[in-house]
């Protein structure tokens, strides 16, 4: 490793360190996002109503599911006696409404079979509205803090300063609506407004509530009393069915860096160092040495210069001299490959050759007796080269 890039690489750990060190330090903002999620510990998170509400709905058991009210339920009905197999309270609580309809139309009829459905949204759909026949309006009448309380239950001064809205019913059908809960405002709290009713459907019922804010960890934690009478306006013998995200329900976050991005600062230092990383491989991608010039290797001219040296015999027409050098070559080959003396091109050279190659013994005796017969010669013809050369390739030695 060089100097340079150990001093780079020194450079981004110091820096890496020193962000993570003033990070720390300094006071960490408080994050009022309105998630309404189970396992977030922000403000508007509902991470202690989770953790609490079996206590609260004791002896009744609480089940969370994450699929659609829709598939939930459906999965329970029984088509034979047009009944549901079980029964009890659908719980949701979310500071928007985001059911669809079909799985409206399925707590609408699972209401109709003798249970309850508890919603406490800042709106509901325009199906409710006409079903259970009433409206909202969503007026900003107030401006800081409102004083909520419900009916029927311990009289307590409940003030509500952050993530309140402007949500609040302003029809009624008195003749079958049952008021629960009211929201005060204004000087001295004189002025009031609906924001907790009950509305019997079929044979159950649904309870709708415009303040979900009440669930929060943050007035979880400062007054845990109005959640506790609005849950007591519940039926309190029946299961609690809660409906929270399918995410959480799942538990399908399990990265390995979900901790370190569920921490903004150690979040910020991981993509710093992931993105030092890609600059650093980007900046050393480059060459370190001087480009490697191209050397052609040396041409083979073998096969040229043979052809050369073949045309100037073929041009002098010495066929006797291009006959000796052939023979030459032929009986240089035999003794450096197979060992065989070739002094005498006898008989006996005849049958050692044929049992060191396993070539034809008549095409050796061929051969060799044109050779022989070529080397008493004084004179050659083109013919004889022929049919020398014709020879030696049959045998292919």
């Amino acid at each position: 490793m060089s100097k340079k890039l150990k001093i780079f690489i020194g450079i981004l750990f110091f820096l890496w360190i020193a962000i993570i060190a003033i990070d720390a330090s300094r006071p960490k903002p408080v994050d009022w996002t309105e998630t309404y999620k189970i396992k977030d510990k922000k403000p508007f998170g509902l991470y202690i109503f989770d953790n609490e509400c079996d206590t609260y709905f004791n002896p009744q058991s609480v089940t969370r599911f994450g699929k659609s009210p829709y598939e939930f339920l459906d999965a329970k009905y029984r088509y034979k006696d047009s009944s549901y197999s079980v029964s009890g309270t659908v719980l949701y609580i979310d500071n928007k409404f985001d059911i669809d309809d079909e799985s409206l139309k399925e707590l609408m009829y699972f209401a109709s079979h003798g249970n309850s459905i508890f919603l406490s949204s800042f709106d509901f759909p325009k199906i409710l509205h006409d079903s259970l026949h009433f409206k909202i309006s969503y007026g900003n009448i107030f401006s800081d803090t409102l004083q909520l309380e419900v009916q029927n239950a311990k009289k307590e001064k409940n003030y509500f300063d952050k993530g309140t809205n402007n949500s609040y019913f302003i029809e009624i059908d008195s003749a079958r609506t049952t008021v629960l809960g009211k929201q005060k405002y204004g000087k001295n709290f004189k002025n009031e407004q609906t924001n907790f009713i009950k509305v019997p459907f079929g044979e159950g019922a649904f309870y709708l509530h415009t303040q979900p804010e009440a669930f929060t960890n943050y007035y979880m934690l400062k007054n845990q009393s109005y959640a506790e009478s609005i849950l007591n306006n519940i039926p309190q013998k029946d299961p609690i069915f809660w409906k929270v995200d399918r995410y959480e329900s799942e538990n399908l976050d399990q990265s390995p860096l979900r901790f370190i991005f569920s921490e903004p600062s150690l979040k910020w230092a991981w993509l710093f160092a992931l993105l030092s990383m890609i600059f650093f491989m980007i900046f050393n991608a480059k060459r370190r040495q001087r480009v490697v010039p191209v050397i052609e290797p040396l041409k083979n001219t073998t096969v040229e210069f043979t052809k050369t040296i073949g045309n100037l015999y073929y041009q002098e027409k010495n066929h006797l001299d291009i006959i000796e050098k052939k023979i030459k070559y032929l009986l240089e080959k035999i003794r450096n490959e197979y060992y065989i003396d070739t002094f005498n091109l006898d008989d006996s050279f005849i049958k050692r050759l044929h049992q060191k190659t396993s070539k034809n013994i008549d095409d050796i005796a061929k051969l060799v007796h044109h050779i022989n017969q070529l080397r008493r010669q004084t004179q050659a013809t083109e013919a004889d080269i022929i049919k020398l050369n014709e020879l030696i390739e049959k045998l292919n030695l």
